[in-house]
């Protein structure tokens, strides 16, 4: 059996209330569940079940302080035609990027993973465009100026639903 997986940074749950919080109340959006509000690092997309152990053992063992992050600003992803609502991260020091990038080429080795051209882009999804609908128009309102240090490193599992995905922890590792 296959599993759709993705490693990610985990968000302090006060900064995963307050994204939510900011997002817009649209017909158009469907939000992300508050529990599910994270910093995709690397999507793998569907791995053999008998790998799961190999992979997410050689994910955790690229956890690394990251220091702290800010949140920037509103983001519709991608640009020209989005299908995310996200919001944009800072990341100073630039040590969110070298997990990142440890995460990505641990993958390629473990998973057989094929990194994305474009660089990485640190941010978070609020909320996803619905099928069949436009992305609201107008300008963005400011998201809480905030502050803070990832707790940890996770591969997920991700469970396809209707209501939108599910996220399962499979293993983390502390970022601090």
């Amino acid at each position: 059996m296959n599993l759709r997986l993705f490693v990610a940074a985990e968000l302090p749950d006060d900064v995963r209330a307050a994204l939510a919080a900011w997002r817009p109340d649209d017909p158009a959006l469907r939000a992300v569940d508050t529990a599910g509000v994270h910093v995709t690092l690397c999507f793998l997309g569907w791995v053999d079940e008998a790998r799961v152990d190999a992979v997410g053992a050689a994910a955790m063992a690229c956890a690394a302080p990251v220091g702290e992050l800010a949140v920037r600003e509103g983001l519709w992803l991608p640009p020209r035609r989005p299908r995310v609502l996200t919001i944009a991260l800072d990341d100073p020091d630039g040590r969110l990027g070298a997990v990142q990038q440890a995460v990505v080429e641990a993958m390629v080795a473990v998973a057989g993973h094929e990194p994305e051209a474009r660089p990485f882009l640190p941010h978070v999804t609020v909320a996803r465009v619905r099928r069949g609908q436009r992305a609201p128009r107008g300008e963005l309102p400011a998201p809480p100026a905030l502050r803070f240090a990832p707790p940890a490193l996770t591969l997920y599992r991700s469970v396809l639903r209707r209501e939108g995905a599910r996220y399962e922890p499979l293993a983390s590792a502390p970022l601090r």
